[in-house]
């Protein structure tokens, strides 16, 4: 059993009195038990893929050298496997400065399905042009399917909320449709009733699009795990409050991740004597495991015992 919790400490909460009052009695037991045994830190430049994207890739076997094809995998767990390249297309704002255009988060623009939808429905002849399907799967995450799609490599949705959209924005030969493919929805989009209304309303409107979890499901058995891990969960329950920058509601969503998925990852390890367990931010993952240690090890463990705070600090400051 492993596994990944993705926004364990976030750089957005950096200065707040982060670890007050935070009580995670099995994390601590965890803690205790398992060694660290891998540390990852982000490059420079820094990756397009978050540190537990590539920590779950590398768990279904992917390469993490080549994009990480979220979409298609999604589709082939729905029971819809295809060779063909795809993505998510989501919905966005883009906030036009001087020197710099930043993408607000999606998840602010409380985006109705009627609205969505109807924008969907204005873009499709431009997108069917340019040999997209495009279908609709909630109001912030669109299907997209077609030749575009291939061999580009595309940015998270997650590193580009907050951030200059431009350091983001695939550069090479086959994002140049794309790039044209951005241009021509913005002017589309500019006087859509869904944004006159939305304007009228005092909303963000819709400008922009950005795709992520581009990619072709590698031809290997999509749904194996490797055997050493087992099977692997990836908590997102952490995520929102994370990128909202909200404290009390993100010591929350810990203190019930505690209750119940490290509840159940220790029992496992109580039972089978295996487990692994990623702890991630923005830019580290920190990978715990069951290995035996060494008689030495036994003995700093015990009497310098990890607790939940140092280990979450070091995820934002080593």
């Amino acid at each position: 059993m492993h596994l990944i919790i993705p926004y364990a400490a976030s750089h957005a909460l950096v200065g707040a009195p982060v670890w007050d009052g935070l009580q995670l009695p099995n994390l601590q037991t965890l803690l205790n038990a398992l060694q660290r045994q891998q540390a990852w830190h982000d490059p420079e430049p820094t990756p397009f893929q978050l540190p537990h994207e590539r920590l779950e890739a590398q768990a279904l076997g992917w390469s993490t050298e080549t994009p990480l094809p979220w979409a298609a995998w999604h589709q082939a767990q729905q029971g819809q496997a295809s060779t063909a390249p795809q993505a998510w297309m989501t919905p966005c704002h883009w906030q036009v400065g001087m020197d710099q255009v930043v993408m607000a988060n999606p998840d602010h623009l409380h985006l109705s399905d009627d609205e969505s939808q109807q924008l969907l429905q204005a873009m499709q002849p431009f997108l069917q042009e340019d040999g997209l399907q495009v279908t609709w799967h909630s109001a912030l995450l669109w299907h997209a399917q077609g030749a575009m799609l291939a061999d580009l490599t595309t940015a998270s949705l997650d590193r580009v909320i907050g951030q200059n959209v431009k350091a983001w924005m695939p550069d090479s030969p086959a994002a140049r449709p794309l790039q044209r493919l951005q241009s021509e929805m913005q002017m589309l989009l500019y006087n859509h009733p869904v944004n006159d209304a939305r304007e009228a309303r005092r909303q963000h409107t819709v400008n922009a699009f950005w795709l992520h979890g581009a990619g072709t499901l590698p031809a290997t058995a999509p749904t194996a795990a490797p055997p050493t891990n087992g099977a692997v969960t990836v908590s997102h329950a952490l995520r929102a409050s994370a990128l909202h920058g909200d404290l009390q509601t993100w010591q929350k969503a810990w203190q019930q991740l505690d209750a119940t998925v490290l509840a159940d990852l220790l029992q496992h390890l109580k039972t089978t004597g295996q487990g692994t367990l990623s702890l991630c931010s923005e830019h580290a993952a920190h990978t715990y495991t069951a290995k035996p240690a060494a008689w030495h090890q036994k003995i700093t463990r015990l009497f310098n015992k990890p607790s939940p705070a140092a280990a979450l600090q070091a995820l934002i400051t080593t």
